[in-house]
């Protein structure tokens, strides 16, 4: 019998589709990882010097230190332990070390190179690298210990947008990029909830990536059992980010269901007049074989006289919810890079890559998020949670 026209066979096969697209997306990931390493050992080598203690050491401790991110993120989907989480939490802050590491290293190679072609002296020798390897590394550090501080001070950002429609004042906490797991953990999540209620919101918005991939460690932190805690006059609504889906979408979705969530997928829920549309993440496709809908498409039989807001975690194609009349989008995933000096490639990427924008008549809002995914770092940005006061061209009530 055709698989097409067999649940189970249908079922098994997406499943192996999955797999196999996890595992080309982790083998270039790897691929890369790899690389970047090797370049950062190399220079750093440079710099511990033939008869120091430390040098025979350095290769085992580099390797381990260089792996165990991985290494906890493995044994975290087998079980989550004590173990995994102290490898990941050392993996991490080694994510956010190499993320100044590279560039630092790179641009300095480079005005080496420069100064060699044009026969230009310049300070060097063994010493020199040792002590310029040295003042690096102590940068690095203080860097990420401050990001590390920066990261765990959650602001809340007031944001006042006019909509041109008639209908009541509503006050909506707006969230994005949470990313529960090992480690934003309960503490994290009971902070990011205490900040919601501080808003006293009417509705509460998640934009994605709520659970940072393998759902796991969030049901055996039982973190759920803070989020039942957020106060909301409508609700708690949330959709799917791509993290959902690098982990398991279905049971990441079904376990925010059963603490009070409500989950939009590709379809829309009209909450105290106002329409709220939620999108599939695009990475439906890449690791689930599924084809989001259009937003054409979901919002085609609405009534456009009233206000629409949009979630879509990813901000691509902006254009797309100004052309179907949506009034305010609301998107996250970009962190805005999380630790500068990226966030100049998330600025080319994106048209928006944390902030507000207004699109012909529609309102445009991307956020940072709260969380930090990777390194518990965040530099250059505040992680925020968004208090958002919708007022509209003729008060009405409810």
């Amino acid at each position: 019998m055709p698989s097409s026209n067999n649940p189970i066979l249908e079922s098994r096969e997406r499943q192996h589709d999955r797999r196999r697209s996890f595992l080309a997306f982790f083998s270039i990931a790897f691929g890369i990882y790899a690389l970047v390493n090797t370049y950062i050992f190399v220079r750093l080598a440079q710099g511990v010097p033939d008869g120091c203690w430390f040098h025979p050491a350095f290769l085992p401790l580099f390797l381990f230190i260089s792996l165990s991110y991985i290494a906890g993120q493995f044994l975290e989907h087998r079980s989550s332990t004590f173990v995994s989480s102290v490898l990941t939490w050392i993996g991490s802050f080694w994510l956010g070390a190499i993320t100044w590491f590279l560039p630092i290293f790179l641009i300095i190679d480079l005005l080496k190179l420069v100064l060699g072609l044009f026969s230009l002296q310049y300070f060097q020798g063994t010493e020199v690298t040792q002590m310029t390897t040295s003042l690096i590394t102590l940068v690095v550090f203080v860097a990420m210990v401050l990001g590390f501080l920066n990261a765990r001070n959650i602001r809340v950002k007031p944001l006042s947008i006019k909509i041109d429609k008639p209908m009541a004042p509503l006050r909506i906490a707006a969230i994005s990029d949470m990313h529960m797991g090992s480690l934003i953990g309960r503490g994290r999540v009971k902070q990011m909830v205490r900040k919601i209620n501080s808003i006293k919101p009417d509705l509460v918005l998640m934009i994605g990536d709520q659970v940072d991939g393998n759902p796991h460690p969030v049901m055996q932190l039982d973190l759920g059992s803070e989020l039942k805690k957020i106060e909301s006059k409508y609700g708690v609504f949330a959709i799917t980010g791509n993290h959902e889906y690098i982990g398991n979408a279905e049971i990441s979705c079904a376990y925010l269901e059963a603490h009070g969530i409500t989950m939009i997928r590709d379809s829309v829920v009209e909450v105290a007049g106002v329409y709220i549309v939620g999108r599939e993440d695009r990475a439906a496709k890449q690791f689930a074989h599924m084809e989001r809908k259009s937003l054409e498409e979901l919002v085609a039989p609405l009534d456009k006289t009233k206000p629409m807001i949009l979630l879509d975690h990813t901000p691509f194609h902006l254009e797309e919810a100004e052309q179907n009349g949506v009034d305010l989008q609301l998107s996250g995933h970009t962190h805005h890079a999380q630790i500068w000096p990226w966030s100049y490639i998330t600025k080319r990427v994106y048209e928006v890559s944390w902030g507000y924008k207004l699109k012909g008549k529609t309102h445009v809002y991307v956020s940072c998020g709260s969380g930090t995914w990777g390194p518990p770092i965040r530099i250059g940005n505040t992680p925020e949670i968004m208090s958002i006061d919708l007022e509209f061209s003729k008060q009405l009530k409810l």
